[in-house]
């Protein structure tokens, strides 16, 4: 036989003398990682992609494999079996992206509408009704009676009618309402305006930069905290269009103050035959004498007072949803309903679905069934009782270092309206010994519906006012929880 030669073993030497051996492939844990297709084709994630999408699971696996390779390179191995650990990841990346962005919050602020929360929440018959239009044909634009094409804007117009006596049309927001109004009635020409009413709305919208949009010219008289009808009428030119009356729904100017009255405002209208726009903003149509103590004016009073054109809110007082409502002269409506911009700016057939039952509602002063109006009107009897049980129903643990207590407060309406007015109402107070107030709240928005609640203080305050009655479980569910976490 022919012996076999070896080759002599060497020995590295300098810059090789420090380097260091490859693990073996099994050793290696970016080895262990599987193929994307590898793991989509195991039964727990095939089972997921059968139920909402293998693309869409294949995109999260992706996503999850490379974190998982580059949290090896940083030598943080996950603990635990590899697999398991990839379904996990997986699975949860799926829930984390299937969440919806804009989702329920419990409203423990105590301001009835809430403009970051939503304004206005809605009546459930109106959602029953919306339901039944936005899940199939309907005739938004058809005629039944006729059998031809038909205007959307009939579904609110013979309700606003019935309610203001004046003909109404309906588009997409009351900042769109105003852009309209003025573009149909004072495009070109001078709008003149108090300066005391040029006021900003949210989001940082101002009045001045809408009627410049509109192609309307501004015309400021008085001052900020006085303006008379003479200063309208010194104004007035062979350029002016329209005067213009905005209602300061979101502020108050107090002490040495001065503002026309309605009826010379109108007066002064009808002596030029320069129409009179109102700009009612917050769209009260609750009847003067069940608004007890609340400053705000009712739409019908404006109108019967001689206005020519009004605007406002469908989600403020209204208690409806997001749009703007025009009312008022029949002519003017009507060439406010031919500029080209109606269609831009018009509603949509859900919002015509709600806003429909929400006027019909007002048509039959049913105004208990508007969910706003609902908590305006609610007592502080009727709050301190609910607080009570729901303060009961949390039984913290004596000694503890969260307690609650009752105590005085105020609720007030928010979204622009009634500025500076308060409701009288109940607070459940919360303290805690060894969290501040800001801690709870995040704890508090870390809850499963988030609890939005206001912090004062060294306490954190839930006014229910606010808060839904078949909420108030889960309010209960919220403290509850953070009991545990603290014996926990």
């Amino acid at each position: 036989m022919t012996e076999r030669k070896t080759k002599p073993a060497t020995h590295r030497t300098g810059n090789d003398s420090g380097r260091s051996q490859s693990p073996p492939a099994a050793a290696n844990p970016l080895r262990q990682i599987p193929s994307v297709e590898e793991t989509l084709n195991r039964p727990a994630i095939r089972a997921l992609a059968a139920k909402v999408g293998r693309k869409f699971v294949a995109d999260r696996v992706r996503q999850v494999l490379a974190a998982l390779r580059d949290q090896i390179q940083r030598a943080d191995i996950p603990s635990g079996e590899l697999d398991a650990h990839i379904n996990l990841s997986v699975g949860a990346a799926v829930e984390r992206e299937l969440a919806f962005s804009l989702r329920p919050v419990i409203n423990a602020t105590g301001v009835i509408l809430h403009t970051n929360l939503g304004r206005a929440p809605l009546a459930r018959e109106s959602l029953d009704h919306l339901i039944e239009i936005a899940t199939q044909y309907s005739n938004l634009e058809f005629d039944i009676a006729g059998g031809r094409r038909g205007e959307r804007d009939v579904h609110v117009s013979r309700h606003l009618q019935d309610l203001l006596g004046a003909p109404g049309i309906a588009v997409n927001n009351n900042a769109a309402a105003v852009l309209i109004t003025l573009n149909t009635l004072a495009e070109g020409g001078e709008v003149v305006v108090s300066r005391g009413e040029l006021i900003e709305i949210g989001g940082s919208f101002r009045i001045p930069d809408i009627m410049r949009k509109s192609g309307a010219v501004l015309r400021e008289v008085g001052t900020t905290n006085r303006t008379r009808i003479s200063d309208y009428e010194a104004a007035i030119n062979e350029n002016t269009k329209l005067l213009l009356r905005v209602h300061p729904s979101n502020f108050r100017i107090v002490g040495f103050t001065e503002r026309p009255t309605l009826e010379e405002m109108v007066a002064l209208s009808k002596k030029t035959g320069i129409p009179v726009y109102e700009d009612l903003g917050s769209g009260c149509l609750v009847p003067s004498r069940l608004l007890g103590s609340l400053d705000e004016a009712p739409v019908a009073d404006s109108l019967s007072a001689g206005v020519n054109v009004v605007s406002f809110s469908g989600d403020k007082l209204l208690g409806g949803p997001q749009a703007g409502l025009i009312a008022g002269k029949k002519d003017l409506v009507a060439r406010i309903r031919r500029n080209p911009l109606f269609r831009v700016l018009r509603a949509d057939k859900m919002t015509y679905a709600v806003l429909e039952t929400t006027l019909q509602t007002y048509r039959q002063e049913q105004f208990e069934r508007i969910p706003a109006w609902r908590m305006i009107q609610m007592t502080t009897a009727e709050i301190e009782g609910r607080a009570l049980r729901l303060m009961e129903a949390c039984a913290l643990p004596e000694g503890g270092p969260m307690r609650l207590e009752l105590v005085n407060g105020e609720s007030v309406i928010g979204g622009g309206s009634a500025p500076g007015q308060t409701i009288p109402t109940r607070l459940i107070a919360l303290r805690h010994r060894k969290s501040s107030a800001s801690a709870i709240t995040g704890r508090l928005l870390a809850q499963n519906p988030p609890v939005v609640a206001r912090a004062e203080s060294d306490r954190v305050l839930v006014d229910l006012r606010t808060v839904l009655p078949e909420q108030d479980p889960l309010v209960v569910e919220a403290i509850r929880a953070l009991s545990r976490k603290d014996r926990n």
